[in-house]
């Protein structure tokens, strides 16, 4: 990273909240102009004079900065520029139970779409990781305040209707996606009136938690990271608040996915080993296992990589004490089979890498179609990784498919992004409809 990325010119504070590096813009940038049939002159080099010599854009750059950035052509106003860009801040609210509601808030807030966050720096979240892990959350406030307070009755309906909203596929959640924000934020507006006793504090706390993370995966799945990040902070709060260590140790590893999601494998670790110190439930301490094993993969820590997988394995067999907890009572065999051939291709070792993939592939349930084309994908490496460009061909078409069906961009871009290293393979069977489609 260039010395001078911190500068506070508007477009490399947004620029860097949707995750582009220069190069990456640049190049972006050209992908937005040959859409019209044409060429841009952007490199890294002018990208750097645009936000650091002040040079201006011309007009037509400015259009495809504004495409890149998902900013509404209309926004655009070239004689004003850097001025119509939308605004960016990179804050972390402190974990306590004075800044729950804040966080809330500040999460919410992020439906404006003037207001662009960006993605927490990973040295601020493992931090957030490490308060989390070492403190106890205080007592919440006994007594509600004057006025009519809150009954069990209602309480029960909002749990109710966040349980079957919870429970759609993400298939359905796309045609209803506001309805999990509305919800959110009158369950926020309780909280803060605080019109409810101890024991209904807590499940409302316990009721934000779980909608937060929900809407945080809405977000993450239509690539809105720093979005994303701020729900899971606010749900993370609000776990903090109910005591529920299960839970703020999923929050925590849902921040960690996005991080190796974004390439950054070592504030995954970071965050998952503070994680660890805290969960209870056999099956919770699984998938932070087996997310902690991608990170390390990543790194390229082979002993630590297979000893976080056999654990994982070990622990999903383990009954624990009491329900499993609903953030995780998903995975099964399939996951632990797909992740641990994910870590063996970073590992190098393909060719058991995608009997894996294959074997989870194979176990997982016909209703989880996202995760159905994430394998898809991931087998897609494999077979590119074994030179097999036809089979390759087709698993990415068919993720492709699946993801457009069911309305999850981040699927739809994860095939986009393997587009490059079909190149070499034009001629074989299936690549030219692949390049077409993501094209």
């Amino acid at each position: 990273m260039d010395d001078d990325e911190c500068t506070p010119h508007p477009l490399a504070a947004v620029r860097m909240a949707r995750g582009f590096n220069r190069v990456e813009f640049a190049d972006a940038l050209h992908v937005a102009a040959r859409r019209r049939g044409l060429r841009s002159g952007a490199d890294k080099t002018r990208v750097r004079k645009w936000e650091v010599n002040g040079v201006k854009p011309d007009s037509v750059s400015q259009t495809y900065i504004a495409e890149v950035l998902g900013i509404p052509a209309g926004d655009v106003d070239p004689a004003s520029w850097p001025a119509w860009l939308p605004h960016a801040d990179r804050g972390v609210v402190p974990l306590g139970h004075a800044n729950t509601v804040p966080a809330l808030r500040e999460a919410l807030h992020t439906m404006d779409r003037r207001t662009l966050l960006s993605v927490i720096p990973g040295s601020a979240l493992v931090v957030l990781a490490d308060s989390w892990a070492g403190t106890e959350p205080s007592a919440l406030a006994g007594g509600p305040r004057p006025g009519v307070s809150v009954g069990e009755d209602v309480v029960a309906l909002l749990e109710e209707t966040s349980a079957r909203l919870n429970a759609l596929a993400t298939e359905q959640r796309q045609h209803i996606a506001p309805l999990y924000d509305a919800h959110l934020a009158r369950v926020t507006d309780l909280i803060d009136e605080q019109r409810y006793s101890r024991p209904l504090g807590v499940r409302l706390h316990n009721l934000a938690a779980s909608l937060s993370q929900t809407v945080a995966w809405i977000r993450f799945d239509h690539g809105l990271h720093g979005a994303a990040s701020r729900y899971w902070i606010a749900g993370l709060h609000n776990a903090y608040a109910g005591d529920d260590r299960d839970m703020g140790a999923a929050l925590l590893s849902d921040l960690a996915y996005q991080a190796s999601w974004r390439d950054d494998p070592t504030t995954a670790a970071g965050i998952l080993t503070k994680a660890l110190t805290r969960t209870t439930h056999p099956a919770a301490s699984s998938l932070l296992h087996l997310r902690l094993a991608r990170a390390q993969a990543a790194l390229g820590e082979r002993r630590a990589t297979l000893h976080s997988l056999n654990t994982a394995e070990r622990l999903l067999g383990t009954g624990g004490n009491g329900d499993i907890p609903v953030w995780c009572s998903w995975v099964s065999p399939a996951d632990v089979a797909v992740d641990s051939g994910r870590c063996l291709l970073d590992l190098g070792d393909t060719t058991q890498a995608h009997s894996l993939i294959a074997e989870g592939q194979a176990l997982l349930p016909a209703s989880r179609d996202k995760t159905r084309g994430i394998f898809l994908a991931y087998r897609a490496q494999g077979h590119l990784s074994r030179r097999e460009p036809e089979a390759a061909a087709a698993d990415a078409l068919e993720a492709l498919h699946l993801a457009e069906r069911i309305g999850a961009p981040r699927c739809v871009q994860l095939v986009r992004d393997m587009a490059p290293a079909f190149a070499p393979y034009r001629t074989a069977e299936g690549v030219t409809e692949l390049l077409h489609a993501v094209a």
